[in-house]
């Protein structure tokens, strides 16, 4: 079994706690159209050099029913900045247009197979999987970024038609692990193209 979902997966549940203070289910998103499930976190350069090209993604596509649900699944013993403290501030601080999640025990990132932060899963309205990898292809620096390849996605299943490049390989930090070193990942894991 490949460590993380394949296209045409579904999307496995989960039940975890929100920084607004809720806990929520998959089953909570049961009314978008489309779910965008990503791996994120705090501190990684690549996450916060590209969380304003995903903040304008949303909003693009929050009038066509999306949702956006983002999950820090780093270890805060191996980086203590993404203790779930700090993602209240973060949210607190940004106001991002997505629930963000703590996955404290990595178990959805396990049952995603969550490869880096940030990681995309985008999920159609039946929660199989539509798109995965990548959001666009230069996180650290959207200046230089020449391909959305999460709204080529949105905007290719909107049109009726397959999704134009399915799977991407994710750019940006490793997922933190507990217990590991801080670039550790597990061996069954493996680039996605």
């Amino acid at each position: 079994m490949a460590f993380t979902l394949q296209i045409g997966d579904k999307a496995p549940d989960f039940k975890l706690p929100a920084t607004d203070g809720r806990i929520y289910r998959l089953a909570d998103f049961k009314d978008a159209k489309v779910l965008v499930v990503f791996f994120t976190c705090n501190h990684c350069p690549f996450v916060t050099g590209s969380d304003e090209v995903t903040r304008e993604t949303a909003g693009t596509f929050a009038p066509r029913g999306v949702r956006f649900v983002g999950i820090n699944s780093n270890s805060r013993n191996t980086y203590p900045e993404d203790a779930f403290e700090h993602m209240v501030e973060r949210m607190k601080q940004h106001r991002f247009p997505w629930i963000y999640l703590h996955d404290a025990t990595q178990d959805v990132a396990r049952a995603y197979g969550a490869l880096r932060t940030p990681h995309f899963y985008v999920f159609d309205a039946a929660r199989k999987l539509i798109y995965t990898g990548r959001g666009v292809d230069n996180p650290r620096d959207p200046s230089k970024m020449k391909v959305n390849d999460l709204a080529n996605a949105l905007e290719d299943h909107f049109a009726g038609h397959p999704v134009r490049v399915p799977l991407t390989n994710p750019i940006g930090c490793n997922v933190k692990w507990e217990g590991q070193d801080a670039h550790w990942m597990p061996p069954e894991a493996c680039d996605l193209v």
